[in-house]
């Protein structure tokens, strides 16, 4: 019986990481770009006080074995990148990604990080930047006199305005061999690991990489009818693991008064 308190308690342990998990997919579903996560469990080390398959004698075999169970454990938040909808805004500073890939943000110290959040800017010295000023790679500063930007599915862009010369430039995409690998920074941000393979940039629309749409934004591709199931489940998990460490207590209590 003390072996189902601790299995009682993991249980309750992991539901509550469940439901930490199933709380951040719900506050960022109208985030740009965001990218659900889901959680994942395994079983712990079993006990085995009678193995499958053991010699009992005069050779006979053991036809199943006696395993009990020590709970769960949490093993991983992996990152699902469906595809979220794409709403027009009619800002041309507004990207969305249509299939696979990332732009690539210039951070304060020099490293590259990674995002599916299109919602760009112009800062006062004329380059595209994120909502936090760190600037999108492949976009040329915007010149003077510049009164619009165009960028095609492939990634091809040209400023324009009255006067101007056409000035071109050439936005890519990246992509990773696994991108539930990639580390979460925070800001709408992530980083390469070791896990999620190295960077590969290409231009958009080729070898399979995604397309860009121009005024348009992705959604966060969480599910709040999905998240709010997963969570009456957690939930209902919960109390029964809370129940299983009464009841064995309970039991507990019964066989301590045996003594009286």
């Amino acid at each position: 019986m003390i072996q189902s308190l601790y299995a009682g308690a993991s249980g309750m342990d992991a539901q509550q990481l469940a439901l930490n998990t199933i709380a951040n997919n719900l506050a960022n579903a109208n985030t740009t770009g965001f990218k659900r996560q889901r959680i994942e469990f395994q079983d712990l080390l079993y006990q085995k006080p009678r193995t499958a398959g053991a010699d009992v004698g005069n050779g006979n075999l053991l036809p199943t074995g006696t395993e009990i169970g020590n709970g769960v454990r949490v093993v991983a938040t992996a990152k699902l990148f469906t595809q979220g909808q794409l709403k027009q805004t009619g800002n041309p500073y507004d990207l969305a990604i249509e299939g696979d890939g990332f732009f690539q943000v210039l951070r304060p110290d020099g490293s590259f990080a990674y995002t599916r959040d299109g919602q760009l800017k112009m800062d006062s010295n004329g380059r595209v930047v994120t909502s936090d000023g760190m600037p999108i790679q492949g976009f040329t500063p915007v010149p003077l006199g510049a009164t619009q930007i165009d960028i095609s599915p492939e990634g091809n862009g040209v400023y324009s305005g009255p006067g101007l010369a056409p000035v071109q430039f050439q936005v890519q995409l990246t992509r990773f061999a696994n991108p539930s690998g990639l580390r979460s920074l925070g800001g709408n941000l992530l980083e390469e690991t070791t896990s999620s393979g190295p960077a590969q940039q290409s231009n958009a629309g080729i070898q399979g990489m995604g397309r860009i749409q121009q005024r348009s934004l992705e959604s966060s591709n969480v599910s709040v009818v999905e998240e709010m199931v997963n969570m009456i489940q957690a939930q209902r998990t919960y109390e029964l693991n809370s129940k299983a460490i009464t009841t064995s207590d309970d039991m507990l209590s019964q066989l301590s008064g045996l003594k009286r």
